[in-house]
């Protein structure tokens, strides 16, 4: 049996374990894949993804005018015989690119919660998925199975991550909650990564620049470079360096050498004439004290003054040379 002879199965799996045996049962009973006017089917007032790439698009769209759609879309019915897209964005926008009038879909009657989670899931499942959008589905996910904020969640995986190496009460009392044991079963549905890994190095995404966010949402930028780049705190000096990283596609070290240069000449520009007019009252105080002092009375003393005295000649010479 050829793939698109199959019942729709393979791009939900993770649904079924993630949402239980009544929806696994009902994924059981697939039959043959119906075909509707592209029409017909309408758009949900949200949806989890937020980019697509153009390209690959096309791509997609040239196999489905040679191939057709081999994984049949999931809709749910409406009223007045419409349908809403549940999972299948990305083959009904080739489907539309590709001139195609109808497309194969399976029907499923499903409520708002159901449906928002299968959209998610089958989001989490793309192979082109980047790391920003993979971490706000999962973000979204848990507060909807656990019934909280995505703020909240994120303080609970934050608290899971800082007491996962305490044997202490408090260790027990945060491990044992119900939210945990979501987490745990979630990602273990998932099987993309631990919720350790997932907390150290996705979850600080969320909390990079707007501007960070923007080239890291649309697959410009891998997220260990945006992560560097985040780093730098003048807006108008990360933009330049987003855009350089971009068009030269700069590897993660020759970023941060940049970085450091962009750092050491901070440093540089730090002297500004407020503190260049407040070393040069400190030096003429520091001469007024030394004159009262008559420190070359003592020996010991002598000798470290003329010391500094040809330190401070060599410095003016250095100077008057430039």
């Amino acid at each position: 049996m050829s793939k698109k002879e199959q019942p729709y199965t393979s791009q939900l799996k993770g649904v079924a374990a993630l949402l239980g045996e009544s929806f696994n049962e009902r994924e059981s009973m697939a039959t043959t894949p119906n075909t509707v006017a592209i029409n017909l089917i309408k758009f949900p007032p949200s949806q989890p993804r937020r980019y697509f790439d153009e390209h690959k698009l096309e791509e997609l769209s040239r196999s489905i005018q040679k191939l057709g759609i081999l994984e049949p879309l999931l809709v749910r019915p409406l009223s007045g015989g419409d349908y809403e897209l549940v999972a299948g964005e990305r083959r009904y926008r080739a489907a539309i690119m590709a001139g195609l009038t109808e497309v194969p879909v399976v029907v499923r009657d499903m409520d708002d919660i159901t449906t928002y989670q299968v959209r998610l899931v089958e989001n989490l499942q793309r192979e082109d998925l980047n790391p920003l959008e993979e971490t706000e589905g999962i973000l979204e996910l848990f507060a909807i199975q656990m019934q909280i904020t995505q703020q909240e969640v994120s303080s609970h995986l934050n608290r899971m991550r800082n007491v996962c190496d305490r044997n202490s009460e408090l260790r027990h009392n945060v491990m044992s909650q119900r939210e945990t044991k979501i987490v745990e079963e979630l990602f273990a549905s998932l099987g993309r990564m631990s919720w350790e890994s997932f907390v150290k190095n996705r979850l600080p995404l969320i909390n990079l620049p707007a501007d960070v966010l923007e080239v890291l949402r649309s697959g410009q930028l891998e997220y260990t470079k945006a992560r560097a780049i985040a780093r730098v705190s003048d807006e108008s000096t990360r933009k330049q360096l987003l855009e350089d990283a971009i068009a030269y596609n700069l590897s993660l070290s020759e970023i941060k050498r940049k970085i450091k240069g962009i750092e050491t000449t901070v440093q540089s520009n730090s002297l500004s004439p407020i503190n260049l007019a407040s070393i040069k009252d400190r030096v003429d105080d520091t001469f007024q004290r030394f004159k009262k002092a008559k420190v070359w009375d003592d020996p010991k003393k002598k000798s470290k003054v003329e010391k500094l005295l040809s330190q401070l000649n060599e410095l003016i010479q250095d100077d008057n040379q430039l």
